[in-house]
């Protein structure tokens, strides 16, 4: 599986130095992920295929990865775009979505490809799985460096995406293709580094809760120490994540409504 990465040029506070799509070649070509419709991503895509894509697959509705469908759509009209549904997001991209479903196989130039659908960072979110060449294209599910942001008051889901970590940890990928940052070679290290960290977090957040901080800002302070203010309310998000999870565990329970304690 040697696919074309084609960067969506859409640099940020949250994307980074921005996104990665991946075009495998063939007599129907496949866009994974439709970036932000940027006029240089367009450009590279004619540059790679000038008939353009004859279809696109978009991990998940998540705006820096499908946001750019409208624009490759006008551009490509025959090009088909397809997703795991999520509809409450999906309808706001105005194009015609074919629904993606889990285990299904999507043909390529190089071989299939199967969906694996892997929500907790969104509730629709799927990687594309090759399993001949053990390659996974792994959207927003791994990247080297940071770890993945899980917006619990947005549709995600902390103990969903741990179950999805350990799906794909079961596949055992020998390199990940992700949306974001380098190609990770060695998935399955990184993988338990995500499963150590989260147990970490949750150990950090039942400490501040023990030490009598009892609401999401506070108990975010706490422990991400020292972070730009620009990543702030994702840090808020994954410690919200962190305490729906353990709420659900029977380890804290919530008064007030935002307000949150152990549970003795």
């Amino acid at each position: 599986m040697n696919p074309i990465p084609l960067h969506a040029a859409n640099p940020g506070p949250i994307t980074g130095a921005g996104n990665w799509t991946y075009l495998v070649p063939g007599a129907e070509p496949l866009l994974i992920d439709a970036g932000v419709g940027n006029g240089e991503h367009l450009e590279a895509i004619a540059a790679a295929v000038p008939e353009g894509p004859a279809r696109v697959i978009v991990s998940h509705a998540h705006s820096d990865h499908a946001s750019g469908a409208p624009a490759l759509a006008a551009r490509w009209p025959s090009a088909g775009c397809a997703k795991f549904p999520w509809p409450e997001e999906d309808a706001r991209w105005g194009v015609r979505w074919e629904p993606l479903a889990d285990g299904a196989r999507i043909a390529t130039g190089e071989g299939d490809l199967e969906v694996v659908h892997t929500p907790g960072h969104a509730p629709d979110h799927v990687v594309l799985w090759h399993a001949s060449s053990r390659t996974l294209f792994g959207a927003d599910l791994l990247q080297v460096g940071n770890t993945v942001a899980i917006p619990a008051s947005k549709g995600g889901d902390l103990a969903a995406y741990l179950r999805s970590l350990k799906r794909v940890q079961a596949l055992a990928p020998a390199r990940v293709l992700p949306a974001h940052g380098p190609v990770i070679e060695d998935p399955l290290a990184l993988i338990d580094h995500y499963l150590a960290h989260r147990h970490h977090r949750e150990v950090q957040i039942l400490t501040a809760l023990e030490g009598g901080l009892d609401t999401v800002d506070a108990i975010a302070a706490r422990i991400y120490t020292g972070l730009d203010l620009k990543l702030c309310p994702l840090a808020r998000e994954n410690v919200l994540a962190h305490l729906v999870k353990l709420e659900h565990d029977g380890l804290v329970a919530r008064r007030d409504g935002a307000r949150w304690q152990l549970v003795t």
